[in-house]
């Protein structure tokens, strides 16, 4: 109960902390900073996007907004609201503080989700004296805490970037899997994709949650543990097992679930078709679904704009003579993909850490890359 109390004061501190920088003068111009907002997320490129599309003109017209027509529609009314006296974007601001108290209670509901798992893997294991001295932390509210207080995450927040609805719906895609709740998931992860795109490669952890569970510890444990049991050397168990009938026998199961996994691939095609028809409707009149692909993932794929960033693409692009410009976008983006494969068939039993992962890179090599994905990763 004490611990509880202390953890909630913390997280109404850090709410407070960020009311207190939001009405700093200009928000300490953090919005102009290309660590914080990028071409992708910077709140000044909507509000010029949602001021084209009020005088109807296309609001990628310009070249200077490249997001979502679904976050102007959500965000753009908010950039004209004015409160006299008050810091400007004051309504969006609020919305970001809210999104990242919705964060970081999902990162809380997640970690109890896997502390459950885990503590269920050592009983499985007969490990109960590590159970019990496990319980001492609670693992949901030190992660909840850690991102509500990460400095990185704190200066996002203020600094009119978009990037807290995204981490919103990425977390709350892995939260959705790891409770097996498929409608959630895909919803987080299809408009997770939908605003920058290379959440498209969380789709493997996201299916190994929703077919494994949060948790399941490799197979080799299960057999170190029947080799102690049945008084036999670790080194029985390399190519050929000395009990491998008996320890067959005595390894808990657990398979591979399709049933979720294909609720996920519906549900995955009904959102994803529903987000292209509301884009549709919303660019009617502006050159449709193929102009709203080019100016958004055309625009990250592509990297058109080249000013600079916290990565180094920006830098060589700069630098490349444009007859290999495509030759290297090809590869700088591919590279993130030959990593998946690999590091899905060694992390499968841990689908979260392997979710961790995958964020790390592609915040690290990523088109427009911003420090509100390493307070994502952090």
């Amino acid at each position: 109960m004490e611990k509880t109390r202390w953890f909630w004061v913390w997280v109404i501190t850090s709410l407070f902390f960020r009311l207190v920088l939001i009405y700093f003068p200009e928000n300490l111009n953090l919005g102009f900073r290309p660590e914080v907002a990028t071409p992708l997320t910077s709140l000044r490129r909507l509000a010029e996007g949602y001021w084209l599309k009020q005088s109807s003109m296309s609001p990628y017209a310009g070249s200077m907004y490249h997001g979502s027509p679904m976050l102007l529609s959500i965000l753009g009314p908010l950039t004209v609201k004015r409160i006299e006296g008050q810091p400007s974007h004051l309504m969006c601001s609020l919305l970001f503080v809210v999104a990242d108290l919705v964060t970081a209670m999902l990162i809380r509901a997640t970690g109890q989700t896997l502390q459950l798992a885990y503590s269920q893997s050592l009983r499985s294991l007969n490990l109960v004296s590590l159970l019990e001295s496990s319980e001492t932390l609670s693992a949901g509210d030190i992660a909840a805490l850690v991102y509500l207080w990460n400095p990185l995450t704190i200066i996002t927040c203020v600094g009119s970037s978009t990037s807290p609805i995204e981490n919103l719906l990425i977390v709350l895609s892995l939260y959705g899997a790891c409770l097996r709740i498929a409608p959630l998931a895909a919803f987080g992860w299809v408009l997770a994709m939908h605003l920058s795109l290379y959440p498209v490669i969380l789709i493997i952890p996201v299916i190994l949650l929703l077919g494994y569970g949060p948790d399941a510890p490799p197979r080799k444990l299960f057999l170190q543990k029947n080799s102690s049991e049945n008084g036999n050397s670790p080194s029985c168990h390399g190519n050929y097992p000395c009990n491998e009938v008996t320890s067959q026998e005595k390894l808990p199961l657990h398979p591979f679930l399709w049933r979720p996994v294909m609720h996920f691939m519906l549900w995955a095609s009904f959102w994803l078709f529903y987000v292209f028809v509301l884009c549709s409707i919303s660019l009617k009149q502006h050159g449709g679904l193929l102009e709203m692909l080019k100016r958004t993932h055309g625009f990250i794929l592509t990297m058109e704009d080249l000013s600079p960033n916290i990565g180094v693409l920006w830098y060589f692009f700069a630098e490349v003579f444009d007859f290999f410009r495509d030759f290297f976008l090809i590869v700088f983006h591919i590279n993130i993909l030959f990593m998946i494969l690999p590091l899905a068939i060694r992390l499968k039993h841990r689908p979260c850490f392997l979710a961790f992962v995958y964020i790390a890179i592609s915040s690290m090599l990523k088109s427009y890359p911003s420090v509100s994905f390493h307070s994502c990763s952090s």
